[in-house]
């Protein structure tokens, strides 16, 4: 069985990486959404099969029994049409990009609807599939969820549902038109707004130029952090050539990913083409080596966080790039540079003296706590090798 997923995986992979390699970075999956979609999906089966049972043996009235089902079928649908990440997309090919992204993750929603996952696993009742959920009834819980929503028209969540069930789907006008009732609902949700800007662009063929765009600066408006609106703002100013633009919305993006992550990597390659087609000269960044004091070694955890920083030495005491790590991984040969700005217009580059500072969290939180674990450097210049940081001082 491990086998089977594990070969299947990989072909998966090794398809999506030649597809999609000449448009963008693959990003990497999330661990766990599969099993966790899987169980849902048994949960639901077992409740409407005890519900059914109720009423065959007449402990419910059909009345109970019909609005039961409706909160089962509500509640499925939303596990299922969770919002996904979002990585950035490059010039006019943002459809094709889609497309690449939808169809694993809808090929793998219907497999599990449709099909018989267990059907893989030796051990499984054969006659289990007499309770497997077929297209039609997840389209039929479409439309009941559709018909809810007609007859209680200001559930703003009911329509977000609806919106994403229906782009699961790929009926893609139809959620730009939920998505657009539950804006009106609700036109301080920057998720919705950036959901809906991705439907709108699907149905514009794959462009975001106009309407789609206004959505995308609007949800950063109200959520300059959030991350699906910053990959689309980036899509948007690559395919008008505004190159720099591009990559500062890119850079955004990773403080909000893990910095060891196939999604960082995939935002930093994306970072530095941006930056050289805009004409920016590459900046060589700071190298060096994170250690912790003998005396102080006891206190950590492997599990404790790791923040690595530079600060400019005369300048704003805001961090100018970021790296987080685990202090499992100590001593750490650490790398900082433009790409990991914390803010646009606050690059490494642009300041040439700065200190490095390492500290060790327990609480995984950005400011410092009492009892933490810190060090920090001398002046360097920006573009320094071989700095080295000694962590052995603890926050008061």
């Amino acid at each position: 069985m491990i086998l089977f997923w594990a070969i299947g995986a990989a072909l998966a992979a090794a398809a999506l990486l030649l597809l999609l390699r000449p448009l963008l970075a693959r990003r990497e999956g999330e661990g766990g959404g599969v099993s966790r979609r899987a169980a849902n999906i048994a949960i639901h089966r077992d409740q409407m099969r005890e519900l059914d049972a109720d009423l065959a043996a007449g402990k419910v009235a059909p009345a109970e029994h019909q609005r039961a089902r409706a909160e089962l079928e509500s509640r499925l649908l939303e596990d299922v049409d969770a919002p996904e990440r979002a990585v950035p997309r490059r010039s006019g090919r943002g459809a094709a990009l889609l497309v690449g992204i939808a169809v694993p993750v809808c090929a793998l929603a219907l497999y599990f609807f449709i099909g018989s996952p267990r059907a893989v696993d030796p051990r499984a009742d054969p006659s289990a599939d007499a309770h497997a959920i077929s297209a039609g009834q997840i389209e039929a819980m479409v439309q009941r969820l559709a018909t809810r929503l007609r007859e209680n028209p200001e559930d703003a969540e009911g329509w977000k549902m609806l919106g994403r069930s229906y782009a699961a789907l790929g009926r893609f006008a139809e959620a730009v038109d939920a998505y657009a009732k539950a804006a009106v609902r609700a036109p301080r949700d920057a998720d919705l707004l950036a959901d809906f800007a991705d439907a709108l662009g699907m149905v514009h063929g794959g462009s975001l130029q106009g309407e789609p765009e206004k959505l995308v600066q609007r949800a950063l408006e109200i959520d300059p952090n959030h991350l699906k609106a910053l990959a689309l703002a980036g899509t948007v100013a690559f395919h008008r050539k505004d190159y720099a633009a591009a990559a500062g919305y890119w850079q955004r993006m990773l403080p909000l990913v893990p910095p060891a992550s196939e999604d960082a990597r995939a935002i930093r390659d994306n970072v530095a083409e941006a930056s050289k087609l805009a004409g920016a000269p590459a900046h060589a960044g700071i190298r060096g080596t994170v250690r912790i004091s003998p005396k102080l070694k006891d206190r950590i955890a492997p599990g404790d966080t790791v923040f690595i920083y530079a600060r400019a030495a005369e300048g704003p005491p805001m961090p100018l790039a970021v790296l987080r790590r685990s202090a499992g991984e100590l001593p750490i040969d650490y790398a900082l540079d433009d790409s990991m700005a914390m803010a646009a217009g606050m690059a490494l580059s642009a300041h040439p003296r700065v200190v490095i500072t390492a500290r060790v969290s327990r609480s995984a939180t950005a400011k410092p706590q009492p009892g933490d674990l810190q060090g920090a450097s001398k002046p360097v210049a920006n573009d320094a090798q071989g700095v080295v940081v000694v962590i052995d001082a603890v926050v008061p």
